[in-house]
């Protein structure tokens, strides 16, 4: 990725070795500062550290079953920042769980394959092009 702004970037998964591999990636590809988390909890807790994007696994059970599922997880980041730009993650190849997951306000939806890190890395990069495009046009208006 070719961004000069270094993005902070939240990654929550409760698969441990996933969650450090995708960081792994991130840092080799990239000028981000991340911060990862192993449930939705604690994801949500640390909003306030201000990240620029969320990756949420959508089964967030595996290290505790009670633990908030990834939908329920991104209600409560949309409560908090409307405009937070999440993108929920799975190893669910299924439409109606990335459909769900689009009705519940997620940016875009990646299924976890040997593809996913340079999806993610794309739709970061959308991400980015989008919010430069709106301050651009914020700026037009504001001297119209």
């Amino acid at each position: 990725m070719n961004n000069k702004a270094v993005i902070k970037l939240f990654l929550v998964d409760d698969d441990v070795v996933f969650l450090k591999s995708l960081e792994i990636d991130f840092l080799q590809h990239g000028d981000f500062i991340i911060e990862t988390f192993v449930t939705g909890e604690l994801c949500v807790k640390n909003l306030s550290n201000n990240p620029d994007v969320i990756i949420l696994d959508y089964f967030l059970d595996g290290i505790d079953k009670n633990a908030m599922n990834g939908i329920e997880t991104l209600d409560k980041i949309k409560a908090v920042n409307p405009d937070m730009p999440v993108i929920m993650l799975s190893a669910q190849d299924k439409i109606d769980v990335a459909i769900n997951c689009m009705h519940h306000k997620a940016f875009d939806y990646v299924v976890k394959s040997e593809t996913a890190f340079m999806r993610l890395q794309k739709i970061i990069t959308t991400i980015f092009q989008h919010k430069k495009m709106e301050k651009e046009l914020n700026w037009y208006m504001e001297r119209m």
